[in-house]
């Protein structure tokens, strides 16, 4: 009998520390990186990078939740939010070769238009962003592209 209660007492006692050492030490959960959208140009150059050079840590941080991409062409197509973003993820990593100029067209104190141009071999991206100010931060609400 002395040595099932010792049996029980020791279990208890290592169940016991074990509880404790994990109180202690919490299992960290990785945490979304915060992106710098704090002016309207970290944004527009946070989506520059996004879309030209495979950067896709916090992306989903970058766009308003009723963003829409919007490709001209003979057959126009529109894109959610999600579509994109998922789009983009898969992109991780991929830089384009392509020379990239930015211009802000239209700028004021709570939205930002600019034009974003990539020159590939062959053929060029128009792509008009939308920005808007929203909470304490700047996102992309709008993208229109065109190719030539």
């Amino acid at each position: 009998m002395k040595t099932l209660v010792k049996t029980f007492t020791a279990a208890a006692l290592i169940a016991v520390s074990t509880f404790a050492m994990a109180a202690n030490n919490p299992v960290s959960r990785p945490e979304k990186p915060e992106i710098d959208l704090s002016s309207a140009d970290y944004a527009i150059d946070y989506y520059v990078a996004v879309t030209t050079e495979g950067e896709s840590d916090g992306v989903e941080q970058l766009f308003t939740k009723d963003f829409t991409q919007k490709v001209q062409s003979s057959n126009a197509q529109t894109y959610r939010r999600d579509e994109v973003v998922k789009s983009l993820k898969k992109q991780k990593g991929e830089k384009l070769n392509c020379l990239v100029s930015t211009q802000v067209i239209e700028e004021s104190a709570d939205y930002m238009v600019a034009k974003v141009i990539l020159k590939f071999e062959g053929f060029t991206k128009t792509d008009l962003v939308t920005l808007v100010h929203e909470g304490d931060s700047w996102k992309v609400s709008e993208s229109i592209n065109t190719y030539q």
